[in-house]
């Protein structure tokens, strides 16, 4: 049996952050639920209630609901409308695919001043005769029944002839009732025929002892040989076998679906997996790939560090992942995953860094090595510069000599070709004083030239 727990109508109102007292609108169909309650305590401002395909037989615990409009109950097994008197706002009411039979509790809807729509099919009191004429006639609020407009004429005609109805909907609610309290016996001689029939399955029925463990019990052994067939002809005969559209049918079938998928659940549910074997009882750590991750392992012997390359998934969390580097092994585990690899070296975990890359995901673990190996750096030396008084003892060491030294490139500062601007000025003597131009030439001479002729009509150049 399942019941309204806050915990399911919070997880329900999503759509309101999950707040129960200020919520307006909540869906609990197909929860199997076989009672309402606490509804009408934790939420008080209610408009819109969805109940449908439960199991629902009665209508209860919902008159505090002042502000609800709209009431869902299609699917359940209804018989009465009963305790909405208090649904003070209540303006459409879906009862169809129920049992309600006693069409006179249609009559307590009356105080529901502002319910306009009904919906009553599906349902037994739907095949009585007058039915229609006596809810249009018993409820002159409504201008829906059953997706079909209300017309002025026809609510005139059922207010015309309703006592005659009256009279006839209460015979045919009397008959209907006698036949619903065979139904009922005849459920529980079923039920209790079902129960009996499964205790003589059982070893043992006929309440004897059976110490001898070669006697097995008559049509046991048969009944063991062939579980399977057996399980599919009990199910065949289930469905079957015709019954009435009732109650206490539609719950035994539910049962029975039910237990069918616990059965099912029982059969498949998965045993737990032993643990995986990481380091053998010997010490011998083992290579393991879970997660199926490709990976480079890499040795660069320049920097003496061992590179792995994990192919982490690129948008995976860095936070369900986790890192263990040891000695002589990695462990990185990836969402409960383990991925475990021996190394070729012995490695320092103190100094290893573990780093992401942003495009690709990957995860790049830089392992140095404990022991790397050392290489000799061969160191060219010069030799001393041969002075002006030293001589090469022999012409293959003055080869060797000028082979082995720097060549430069001496130049003759006579044959300078640069503009020398040191002595563009010179001083008339060390004290200060302005300096003076050398002229080499009289000042005569700056002006005149061979060939010249003083022009006076020729202005002077300034």
């Amino acid at each position: 049996m399942v019941h309204i727990t806050e915990d399911l109508i919070r997880r329900r109102a999503e759509h309101n952050d999950c707040e129960i007292f200020s919520l307006e609108e909540v869906s609990l169909h197909q929860q199997d639920i076989e009672r309402i309650e606490h509804i009408d305590r934790w939420c008080r401002d209610l408009k819109i209630l969805y109940l449908q395909n439960n199991l629902i037989p009665r209508i209860e615990n919902v008159s505090r609901l002042k502000n609800l409009e709209y009431l869902n109950l299609a699917l359940n097994n209804i018989e009465v409308i009963e305790n909405l008197e208090g649904c003070e706002s209540l303006q459409k009411l879906d009862l169809t695919v129920n049992f309600v039979g006693c069409l006179s509790s249609v009559e307590s809807l009356r105080h529901n001043v502002h319910l306009t729509e009904l919906f009553l099919v599906g349902n037994p009191c739907t095949e009585f005769q007058g039915y229609r004429q006596y809810v249009v006639a018993a409820l002159p609020q409504l201008k829906w029944l059953d997706g079909t407009e209300i017309s002025r004429s026809e609510r005139i005609r059922a207010s015309q002839g309703l006592e005659e109805v009256r009279i006839l909907v209460g015979e045919q609610e009397e008959e209907y009732l006698r036949r619903r309290v065979q139904e009922k016996e005849e459920a529980e001689r079923k039920a209790a025929g079902s129960e009996k029939k499964n205790q003589e399955r059982k070893p043992g029925f006929d309440r004897c002892w059976y110490t001898d463990i070669t006697n097995t019990t008559p049509g046991l052994e048969e009944n063991q040989e062939n579980p399977e067939r057996d399980e599919e002809e009990e199910e065949r005969e289930f469905w079957g076998t015709p019954c009435p559209f009732t109650p206490e049918s539609r719950l035994e079938a539910h049962r029975h679906l039910e237990q069918k998928r616990k059965e099912k659940e029982m059969k498949t549910e998965k045993k737990p997996k032993a643990a995986r074997t990481l380091i053998t009882a010997d010490g011998r750590v083992l290579n393991v790939n879970e997660p199926k991750l490709d990976f480079c392992l890499t040795e660069d012997d320049e920097a003496s560090v061992i590179i792995l390359d994990l192919a982490v998934f690129r948008h995976l969390d860095t936070s369900l992942i986790d890192v263990d580097v040891q000695p002589t092994y990695v462990r990185v585990a990836v969402k409960g995953k383990i991925f475990q690899m021996v190394l070729p070296a012995e490695v320092k975990p103190d100094s290893s860094t573990a780093r992401r890359s942003q495009t690709t995901g990957h995860l790049v673990l830089t392992l140095p090595l404990a022991q790397g190996e050392i290489k000799v750096v061969k160191i060219i030396q010069r030799p001393p510069r041969n002075s002006g008084n030293r001589r090469c003892s022999s012409p293959q060491d003055n080869k060797r000599n000028k082979n082995d030294l720097p060549e430069r490139l001496e130049v003759d500062p006579s044959k300078r070709t640069s503009f020398d601007i040191a002595n563009i000025v010179q001083r008339r003597s060390t004290k200060e004083g302005p300096l003076e131009v050398n002229r080499t030439t009289p000042p005569e001479a700056d002006h005149l030239s061979e060939g010249f002729i003083d022009d006076p009509d020729v202005p002077p150049l300034i």
